[in-house]
């Protein structure tokens, strides 16, 4: 019987590594490379699926961390140091997205996922203002760690505040739910481990406006649930500190696949899209799957 995960003989390839803390990972198609964050070297590197070489594609790029492709081939990207949401066009220009929420900064932009309106959800934690080597320090301005949704119409509105450190975040395939995960363990106000559940709120099919009925989906035993994929047909992918854990809709496990460093994110991609890209501490590593991304339908922001 075909496994609906795995392909008979899969295993997990060390595709580049040498970096400190590895984070961030993105597929381009149109260019058939993956890229990815080294958050304390504060350089973007760049494998190439064509030669199978490394390159660095940015450095002095202010901490970057999660990213998504828009629809146009732009890359939005979460920056500690500037602590904002940026766009890299495909002609290579940076530019900020937002920065502020009313006239507070915001903390660190964290991950960032597009809705199937088109509007920009991003998480935004701390880290890049109270850990070392991840951004500058600083204080939250406003006061806590919110998920965002921003849309040039409606511009920045917090959808989420009962995350303590909100951290990877991604949608269902019908967009109606978005997963965000807690990685705040260890700290005095947080308990961590946790993937919460949302349903999406909106006034039409495809229009998000907010989120409500949010819920614990899972929960990481080994280290943290920190970035996170939804593939076609529903499962979350997780990241996790043995590896990666993959649940079904309704939150049961049904796989873990141990990777040899603690895994910080996954992403699909690969010419064919089944290819699941994991960061992973110093190292970027591939492993062939049975399905791919969840699709999202295409639109403007409202």
């Amino acid at each position: 019987m075909t496994d609906p995960l795995l392909p008979d003989g899969t295993r997990i390839d060390r595709l580049a590594t040498g970096g400190i803390w590895t984070e961030g990972p993105l597929w381009i198609p149109a260019d058939r490379t993956v890229r990815w964050s080294d958050i304390p070297n504060d350089r973007i590197l760049q494998w190439s699926a064509a030669t199978g070489e490394t390159s660095v594609h940015r450095q002095g790029v202010e901490f970057t961390n999660g990213r998504a492709l828009d629809i146009d081939g732009s890359v939005i990207q979460c920056s500690h140091g500037h602590r904002r949401l940026e766009r890299e066009s495909p002609d290579g220009t940076v530019e900020a997205i937002v920065s502020h929420w009313n006239d507070a900064r915001l903390n660190s932009p964290n991950d960032v996922a597009i809705a199937p309106d088109g509007s920009y959800w991003f998480t935004d934690p701390d880290y890049g203002i109270v850990q070392p080597n991840e951004g500058h320090p600083g204080a939250r301005e406003y006061g806590g760690r919110f998920v965002f949704r921003w849309s040039p119409a409606d511009g920045l509105t917090p959808v989420i505040t009962d995350i303590d450190q909100p951290n990877g975040i991604a949608f269902s395939p019908d967009g109606r739910t978005v997963y965000v995960t807690d990685t705040a363990a260890g700290l005095d106000d947080g308990p961590g481990h946790w993937i919460r559940a949302y349903d999406v709120t909106g006034p039409a099919q495809h229009a998000s406006t907010g989120a409500a009925r949010g819920r614990t989906f899972a929960v990481i035993e080994v280290g943290l649930p920190d970035g996170i994929a939804v593939d076609e047909h529903g499962r979350v992918w997780s990241s996790a500190g043995d590896g990666v854990h993959v649940f079904e809709p309704d939150g049961t496990e049904i796989r873990f696949i141990p990777v040899p460093e603690v895994v910080s994110n996954v992403c699909f991609g690969g010419d064919d899209g089944t290819d699941l890209l994991l960061t992973a501490t110093t190292s970027l590593y591939r492993l062939r799957t049975s399905t791919r991304a969840a699709s999202r339908p295409t639109g403007s922001a409202n």
